[in-house]
């Protein structure tokens, strides 16, 4: 198997019956976080190949020494070797499976995280902090909007929310932020149940 950029898009190549074939990354048993981190890598490299960059310059190494990485990954998924094309110097090396077994690693990570105890109490902390901001802005915001036009209040409580979407939905895994993504969520709740209550 080999890890190849085409167009944009990262390409894994191998060989069957009918000859060469290359597959999109999704299309194997790699897991969705691997085959998006394969495409955005892909992306990345395509932009640095584009642009011409000096062959010894950062973007260039980076880019190198990322694709290795995730040749390593995949070679540790499929438990198998698996070649990389470097598509800035066009070189191509060969990535070992690890000895030990991707779900090996994945049980040690599991275990690791497991022993670090959660802040509980800090981490409720933050969230009623960020819950009660958000809720104090989101119905501020809606009552002074609504004095003018209801829809307009409806509108700008979409456009809020729509707004923090992407930021919560990205923070929610997070070790951190996560604290942070709880309290919004709860405060557009707490905003919008406190908005309903003061129509009826």
């Amino acid at each position: 198997m080999e890890l190849r950029v085409r167009d944009g898009r990262a390409v894994l190549a191998g060989e069957d019956e009918s000859g060469e074939r290359e597959v999109d990354p999704h299309s194997l048993p790699l897991g969705a976080d691997l085959a998006e981190a394969l495409h955005e890598w892909a992306k990345v490299a395509d932009a640095v190949v584009r642009t011409e960059t000096p062959a010894d310059g950062v973007a260039n190494a980076l880019v190198a020494r990322r694709g290795r990485q995730l040749a390593g990954r995949i070679a540790a998924v499929m438990n198998s070797p698996v070649s990389y094309t470097d598509p800035v110097s066009g070189d191509l090396l060969t990535v070992e499976a690890p000895e030990a077994p991707a779900e090996a690693e994945a049980v040690a990570e599991e275990q690791q995280e497991e022993s670090e105890p959660t802040p509980w109490g800090t981490g409720l902390t933050v969230s009623v902090i960020t819950a009660a901001i958000v809720a104090v802005t989101v119905v501020s915001l809606s009552l002074g909007l609504g004095e003018t036009s209801r829809w307009l209040a409806l509108v700008a409580n979409v456009l809020v929310v729509g707004g923090l979407a992407p930021s919560v939905w990205l923070g929610r895994k997070v070790p951190v932020w996560r604290w942070v993504a709880y309290g919004v969520v709860t405060g557009v709740g707490v905003a919008w149940l406190a908005l309903i209550l003061t129509l009826l």
